[in-house]
């Protein structure tokens, strides 16, 4: 797997560190620099041990580096029991991952993430991670939560999939948008321009997503919608919980009473839904949710997870879904383009599926899926860029331009209200500013817990550089007094090096990953 040059380059959120040369990023020098400084690092006496000091971050595209000191105290008596100086490590730093989501930024931090994401979305299905077993028979529904249109778009259309992989897909298309000639719709728009397209797009059309009439869509409508999504997505959960309580009534099972941490006694409703949710961009750059939601029964201690009562159903979590989405909307407050406000409410499209073990939609498919979209954002819609000033804007906003330049005008005109200032805050991301993955408390573990099981398993492994400090684990506690040196590899070669080990490094593990799942 060849290493990614182009991300190793820094940019103005880099420091230098000693012996970087700047050059300009595709420029002959860069690359002079690059295999110069490589053949300095790899003829280094100490080559190995520098890049076993840098494995953890080898794959980072913008790596952390830190400076100072790291001790190990005994807890009982705050007594300092060895320490590592950074200034005896190589390089005299110390490299931590950036931990970005995002697949264009970092893919290797994306990779991390994603597999993370994949674990903590399981579990709430099946179990593990501290999750009880018992989750995998409790009711379970995969919804889908699209936007309403803003406008008619491009878009690909397959009736019939005959394909073997979805992600593949070479199956044929319908006509995109087909009217015969005397459908009065099929006239052109007021711009002159045509509604109609006869085109059966693959998947691989950049006219995919983009509007038939740039002039006829609406954009104000677009962006506000993405940035009230969260607030959409709130009313509903809530909605779905109301429905399920009332339908809990209408059976006639008793209420549960609960010890609060003050030691009151509540009574509260014997069903709880809890949800894992990823948020994914569109090509046509509006946002829609994927959720898991799983039933639980309620115990007198709230953080016990216990099955729901046997009356209550997956068709009961099925019709509280869909009447949630049906019935919940409300109206922004008003803005100069708009006084009455704009209606906030989901599309028509909103499908609901049961999760089975054995049938169409196991646990297994749907966190993949779910993860697969954690660590995505606007690139599907062209654009990629980060936070937005006045000094930049005028590269990424026109009012005549794309449709993703057009959006992010919205924004900026819109924001320059002060009630709506959130807008230009979030210009960017085309106006959403929520969490692509949310969950509620009680569905699985968390990222935190994960990332701990993590560096504790990379402190303890044999050969750390901290392995041969004393093994009290319960009693000791290591404190990092490290301060922040700077971001991204230190030269362009040490980036070359430590990305293809890093590279090299997955691709063997890929392979005995794949010989382990086939001897099985």
């Amino acid at each position: 797997m060849a290493a990614d040059l182009t991300t190793a380059v820094p940019d103005q959120h880099t420091t230098a560190g000693p012996g970087h040369r700047p050059t300009a990023a595709g420029s002959p020098g860069a690359f002079v620099g690059r295999d110069e400084s490589a053949f300095a690092r790899a003829t280094n006496g100490d080559y190995f041990g520098w890049l076993e000091h840098v494995r953890s971050a080898a794959g980072c595209s913008h790596p952390i580096r830190l400076a100072g000191e790291v001790a190990t105290i005994d807890r009982a008596t705050g007594r300092l029991l060895a320490s590592v100086a950074t200034a005896d490590l190589p390089d005299g730093e110390i490299y931590k991952p950036c931990g970005n989501r995002r697949h264009t930024v970092c893919p290797s931090c994306a990779r991390t993430y994603q597999r993370d994401a994949y674990q903590l979305l399981r579990a709430g299905l099946a179990g593990g991670k501290g999750i009880p077993d018992s989750v995998a028979e409790h009711p379970a529904v995969f919804p889908t939560f699209t936007a309403p249109s803003f406008g008619t778009v491009h878009t690909r259309v397959v009736k019939r999939h005959t394909c073997g992989n979805r992600r593949r897909c070479d199956c044929r298309a319908e006509p995109c948008h087909p009217r015969r000639a005397s459908d009065p719709t099929a006239r052109p728009c007021e711009h002159g321009q045509a509604t109609v397209c006869w085109a059966r797009h693959e998947d691989n059309d950049p006219r995919l997503g983009q509007p038939l009439c740039l002039d006829c869509y609406d954009y104000d409508a677009q962006v506000v919608w993405n940035h009230a999504a969260p607030e959409l997505w709130r009313r509903t959960s809530i909605a779905i919980t109301r429905h399920l309580n009332a339908r809990a009534r209408a059976l006639g099972l008793p209420r549960v009473e609960q010890i609060t941490e003050a030691g009151r006694v509540r009574r509260v409703s014997p069903v709880k839904p809890s949800f894992g949710k990823v948020a994914e961009m569109q090509r046509r750059a509006v946002v829609h949710y994927h959720a898991v939601i799983r039933l639980d029964g309620t115990h007198e201690d709230p953080d016990v997870i216990v099955p729901p009562p046997a009356a209550l159903t997956v068709d009961d979590l099925i019709a509280a879904v869909r009447h949630a989405a049906a019935t919940v909307a409300f109206t922004t407050r008003p803005h100069p383009a708009n006084p009455a406000g704009w209606h906030i409410a989901w599309g028509e499209q909103v499908d609901v599926r049961p999760i089975n073990a054995d049938g169409e939609v196991t646990d297994g498919k749907v966190a993949g899926y779910l993860a697969k979209y954690a660590t995505k954002s606007t690139e599907a819609t062209g654009h990629v860029s980060r936070r937005l000033d006045g000094e930049v804007i005028d590269l990424y906003a026109n009012h005549q331009g794309t449709h993703p330049e057009r959006l992010v005008d919205a924004c900026w005109t819109l924001g320059g209200h002060r009630d709506w200032q959130q807008l230009r805050r979030w210009a960017h991301m085309l106006g959403f500013g929520g969490h692509f993955l949310t969950k509620s408390r009680r569905y699985s573990t968390t990222f935190r817990i994960l990332r701990d099981a993590r560096i504790i398993w990379r402190r303890t492994e044999t050969g750390h550089e901290y392995a041969d400090q004393p093994d009290h684990e319960d009693t000791t506690l290591i404190v990092g007094l490290l301060s922040y040196v700077g971001s991204g590899w230190r030269t362009t070669g040490d980036a070359l090096l430590a990305n293809t080990a890093a590279a090299m490094a997955r691709e063997r593990h890929e392979i005995a990953r794949e010989e382990v799942l086939a001897a099985a």
